[in-house]
């Protein structure tokens, strides 16, 4: 039971307020002098360790890139770029970020996802396209945007990367039919999730065409009203 000591260390670091990376890392020195360990193979360890997860690393450095950025006006660029275009609409730039996102999934390119991408980028220029036709948006329908931005991220990468026949969710399908007695090739079943893909694209379009024609009707009317 003492080696879990490392637990116990973790537990009252955090409950202190101490810096996170000295508390794990004291954790992790102490548990192995417990196991016996010596400070060599505890060093061997812990390299391991980051070298196995170093992608993970690197998604967390990318948060601290994306905040300098928006602290020195991303965000206001994106929305000041969208607005000088009149001709895009909300549902167009949704519509289009869909597209190159179901496409990317399906050739298994990563774009970086909703605090990298959507967060700084995709959801100002959906929101930019709607303040620069409708002059004006309400807080409520501010919020619906951010969850329509974030939505295209989900649609697809959900239904785009089962296109790639080395996917995650190719090789899961696989191993669970062959588990229930189905011999499935991976090519099979990314062939059969290309009209799924194909048919989702589609329904996520009409629904962003829709969203501009809500969009239209609601501020539109506005506009009208107040002249009147």
């Amino acid at each position: 039971m003492i080696k879990l000591i490392g637990v116990l260390i973790v537990i009252v670091g955090f409950a202190l307020k101490l810096d996170t990376l000295f508390v794990v890392i004291v954790s992790g020195l102490v548990t192995g002098l417990v196991a016996g360990m010596t400070p060599v193979q505890i060093l061997e360890v812990l390299g391991k360790s980051f070298v196995d997860t170093r992608y993970m690393t690197l998604f967390v450095l990318t948060l601290p890139v994306v905040g300098i950025c928006e602290r020195y006006g991303l965000k206001e660029k994106a929305i000041d770029l969208i607005r000088k275009s009149k001709s895009l609409t909300t549902g167009k730039i949704l519509s289009l970020y869909l597209l190159i996102r179901e496409t990317a999934a399906a050739f298994s390119v990563r774009l970086g996802g909703h605090p990298q991408f959507v967060r700084p980028l995709i959801e100002p220029m959906a929101q930019g396209a709607a303040i620069g036709r409708y002059e004006e948006v309400d807080d409520e329908d501010k919020e619906k945007l951010k969850g329509e931005a974030a939505a295209m991220e989900n649609f697809g990468n959900f239904f785009g990367q089962n296109v790639f026949i080395a996917s995650s969710g190719v090789l899961l399908i696989v191993g669970t039919l062959e588990k229930l007695g189905y011999s499935v090739a991976p090519i099979d079943v990314a062939k059969g999730s290309i009209p799924v893909a194909i048919i989702a694209f589609v329904i996520v379009v009409v629904r962003n065409y829709l969203l501009d024609k809500k969009l239209d009707a609601k501020y539109k009317n506005k506009r009208k009203e107040v002249k009147n």
